[in-house]
């Protein structure tokens, strides 16, 4: 299976002819959905979903099928069967992709701001997206894709989350709320305090960057 960096908290991954797409945003690629059999979104927010462009992408592709939690899922009625609703503990398939969806709610932005819904999932056994939270699925996890940086986080959360997952590598997203700058200090301090001491691989993931896993 191939992994694709599509920019912020966007993934490609493609095996065996199927390509699933997770968490398309506004800060993603503009052709994130090009060539897409389905689209995984863990959360509402603009920055994981554009409804105006997953909808275009539904027109262009009548076999494009989307696996999100009730509140997404809701805005999305218009697409009727091709939108399925999922909840932690549940299990699917695409293709010979199996996937196992972890958590409930987004991680807290401010006390004063509910919480919106936010599905996690672990991608053929391995590859974790936890969306915008710090949850911890029931399974071992090879590889994590872990925030980078975030309005409802700081970094020693993120360094505690890698190591209470403790996968074997981990790759970091939700990097365009970071400069430069910003993205090279919180990967050095992953680096250091979540991967080097436990001989885990921290890697900085740009757009356009695959992994073959």
């Amino acid at each position: 299976m191939q992994m694709t960096s599509l920019g912020h908290s966007a993934v490609r991954f493609t095996r065996a002819g199927v390509t699933v797409v997770v968490d398309p945003g506004c800060f993603s690629d503009p052709d994130a959905l090009n060539g897409a059999d389905a689209v995984l979104i863990t959360h509402e927010h603009i920055d994981h979903v554009v409804p105006d462009q997953l909808r275009a992408a539904a027109q262009a592709n009548a076999d494009l099928e989307v696996w999100t939690n009730p509140a997404v899922a809701a805005q999305f009625a218009d697409l009727g069967g091709r939108v399925h609703t999922v909840g932690h503990g549940d299990t699917f398939t695409i293709g010979d992709i199996g996937v196992h969806v972890y958590g409930a709610k987004h991680a807290t932005i401010h006390r004063d701001m509910p919480l919106v819904d936010n599905v996690g999932f672990l991608i053929d056994g391995r590859v974790f997206h936890p969306g915008d939270a710090l949850t911890v699925p029931e399974e071992k996890v090879m590889t994590l894709l872990a925030p980078a940086g975030a309005p409802w986080a700081k970094i020693s959360e993120l360094v505690d989350y890698v190591r209470e997952v403790a996968p074997q590598e981990a790759y970091l997203i939700h990097g365009a709320v970071l400069s430069d700058a910003g993205l090279a200090v919180h990967t050095q301090l992953l680096t250091g305090l979540a991967g080097e001491p436990y001989d885990r691989e921290i890697h900085t993931w740009t757009s356009g960057k695959a992994a073959d896993l």
